[in-house]
């Protein structure tokens, strides 16, 4: 973890580890196991052999997890692109009964981990279903998160293809609430324009869409960005145009 906390890479390091890591991992606790395999996705180090014995021992012991460690394990998981549908299953069952306990940051990772693995099973859905109530019950608290931490949100239902417009209608009213100090990277700005893109019937979608254009165009003009993002946001100008946003 130390090392890849550093971002030092030692691919040998990593193999030797996870050599004698596997047949010792059902006595790692929880927080070890997240610790692990957060540690060999942060340096982006492939060993699918240790992330299949990970799954197999954290599925039984799945409710000893905590919020963070449960998040940084899907996260993990995810980063190294490592399918494995019957632990994304039991961090779902684990996570829905102790949804409000998690922080916005761990809400983000969460939903972005199942979206980015295209996790579709029915206790899939229920968990994105109960992390929209989550926030929106506590609609006043979206004033406290970060603008990425919307941005992520609102991306990641819409990679799932997840009906949540009520809650992406609240993180659009916020986005806009603190449009004048907004600070998003051209990466931030493609995500937010493609999520309004693909919600584009919800009632702040115009606006919202009208301002990603517009908080892009010092960006572009500055050659800022790459070519996929230039691709969400000005994939949005379709419906911009359809609304009067974009001339």
């Amino acid at each position: 973890n130390a090392f890849a906390k550093m971002d030092h890479r030692h691919p040998e390091l990593f193999d030797a580890v996870a050599k004698a890591a596997i047949p010792i991992i059902d006595d790692f606790n929880s927080q070890e196991i997240a610790n692990t395999v957060n540690a060999f996705a942060k340096v982006n180090h492939r060993h699918p052999e240790l992330f299949d014995a990970v799954a197999k021992t954290a599925i039984p012991i799945i409710d000893t997890f905590t919020t963070q460690a449960l998040a940084n394990t899907v996260n993990a998981f995810a980063k190294m692109d490592h399918g494995h549908p019957e632990l994304f299953d039991a961090v779902t069952k684990a996570a829905i009964p102790i949804i409000d306990d998690f922080n916005a940051q761990g809400l983000c990772i969460t939903a972005s981990a199942f979206a980015r693995t295209r996790h579709t099973m029915r206790t899939s859905k229920l968990l994105f279903t109960k992390i929209s109530d989550a926030i929106t019950l506590d609609a006043a608290g979206l004033q406290d998160w970060e603008a990425k931490s919307l941005v992520a949100i609102s991306y990641a239902f819409m990679k799932a293809k997840h009906e949540g417009n009520e809650l992406i209608d609240l993180i659009g009213n916020e986005v806009l609430r603190r449009k004048d100090e907004l600070s998003l990277d051209a990466r931030e700005l493609g995500n937010l324009a493609a999520a309004f893109n693909y919600y584009d019937m919800i009632p702040c979608s115009k606006n919202v869409l009208e301002l990603t254009y517009e908080k892009y165009q010092p960006q572009a003009h500055g050659n800022d960005g790459s070519l996929e993002d230039v691709a969400d946001v000005f994939g949005s100008m379709p419906v911009g145009q359809r609304l009067n946003v974009i001339p």
